[in-house]
């Protein structure tokens, strides 16, 4: 039986960044430089996936996508869709033998 792939978490997403753009994106004054239509990441609220800032958005523990380089943007994005597609599919059921 395979073992159910582990929830994608704030760490997982840390752990793609190198040390100087996980230290740039851990902090509110990174998510208050965020303006309107900014694609970013809530690192509390990681099942919303990528979003646009609007009027309002978190204040805090936030990715960022000006905030890292674009290859490791495109990393961290293809990493977050697919646990999150993981997570949601349940496995086939299992054929028997009449």
């Amino acid at each position: 039986m395979k073992k159910q792939p582990e929830p994608v978490t704030r760490d997982h997403i840390l752990k793609i960044l190198s040390d100087d753009e996980a230290a740039s994106v851990t902090t509110a004054e990174t998510a208050a430089q965020l303006v309107h239509g900014d694609e970013f990441i809530d690192l509390t609220q990681l099942g919303m996936g990528v979003q646009r800032a609007e009027a309002s958005h978190p204040t805090e523990d936030v990715l960022p996508r000006k905030a890292v380089n674009e290859h490791t943007w495109q990393k961290v994005v293809a990493n977050l869709n697919a646990r999150l597609l993981m997570t949601h599919v349940r496995p086939a059921p299992s054929k028997r033998s009449s």
